[in-house]
């Protein structure tokens, strides 16, 4: 990695009088190393070089390390060992050879049995992510699940947090591969008209932040366990501005309206349950404009989620 695991970050309460059940994640978590047993391996990519081409607020770089705090004192249910792989920065403006690095990073830890939980970064996350797990498995239709209040698939000179899709797509285009893509959560005023041409050009399923209210979530699930039935493995990334800006204020871009965090963590769980799950991340989580630590909070029970329900 780039950057070594900081395990000073993992610190919190200690229940000594309850024994072995009563640990938090600051308790599990080790640094990985060759040794360590397949389980989940969380990976930083501190970075939003993406974000400042496209226009928006930065600070998504310092989110690794804030949502690493912000995990260390959650109770720890899973059984699967945890460890920290480090993180992969952008610090000199090459957008291009971070995500390469941490593709190479994600392919190492798919191959090696662990699933990579990555937290971001803009969501020029998502690109490197995506291209380390296609990389891992080759023969794999992989199918991409996006809670985002924006498609993402820009047509843009360089690439930047609004183009990860559009890159996808362009690969899968290279690799004779199906491209698979589903994105929950998307804001029609948000959107152009362009946007929504080149979602159904590429044959992109999705759903209107307006559908994805408590009262459709039976419609959205279906819709869901559809997509998940039609390929083999599923790569999730949760774009944190698909919540509303009340339960997520520290992103580039709030939410007007957005998707309620109980709705999105019942369908987050049913993906981790799945058995198709094979690599997650959560991006645009923008410490600056935190409060009170609500987006972190809100962010850690996501991740926390995952890893709760995951099924290997």
């Amino acid at each position: 990695m780039d950057l070594s695991p900081d395990m000073q970050l993992w610190n919190g309460r200690v229940d000594t009088g309850e024994g072995d059940r009563a640990r938090r994640w600051h308790q599990v978590v080790r640094p990985l190393d060759d040794g360590t047993l397949p389980g989940i391996a969380l990976l930083g990519f501190a970075c939003d070089e993406g974000v400042a081409r496209n226009q928006g607020r930065i600070g998504a770089a310092e989110g690794p390390a804030v949502l690493r705090r912000a995990l260390a004192g959650l109770a720890w249910h899973p059984t699967a060992p945890l460890a920290d792989a480090g993180d992969v920065a952008c610090t000199d403006g090459d957008l291009a050879a971070a995500q390469q690095r941490l593709a190479e990073a994600v392919q190492q830890l798919v191959t090696a049995g662990h699933f990579p939980l990555v937290l971001g970064g803009g969501h020029e996350t998502a690109y490197g992510t995506y291209s380390g797990l296609a990389r891992a498995c080759p023969e794999s239709v992989i199918g991409i699940v996006n809670f985002d209040a924006h498609f993402d698939l820009r047509a843009a000179a360089v690439p930047t947090s609004g183009t990860p899709f559009a890159q996808i797509a362009d690969d899968c285009a290279v690799r004779s591969q199906p491209f698979r893509y589903a994105c929950l959560g998307v804001a029609e005023p948000s959107n152009t008209q362009a946007l929504f041409d080149r979602a159904r050009a590429l044959d992109v399923r999705w759903r209107l932040d307006t559908e994805m209210v408590p009262w459709r979530l039976a419609e959205t699930c279906s819709f869901l366990a559809d997509f998940v039935a039609s390929v083999d493995r599923v790569y999730l990334t949760i774009d944190l501005d698909v919540l509303p800006a009340a339960q997520m204020p520290a992103v580039s871009a709030p939410a007007g309206f957005g998707v309620e965090l109980a709705v999105v963590e019942t369908l987050v769980a049913d993906l981790a349950a799945s058995g198709k799950l094979a690599a997650a991340d959560l991006v645009e989580f923008n410490p600056r404009f935190d409060q009170d630590s609500h987006g972190a909070k809100a962010a850690a029970r996501l991740a926390w989620c995952i890893t709760r329900h995951l099924k290997r």
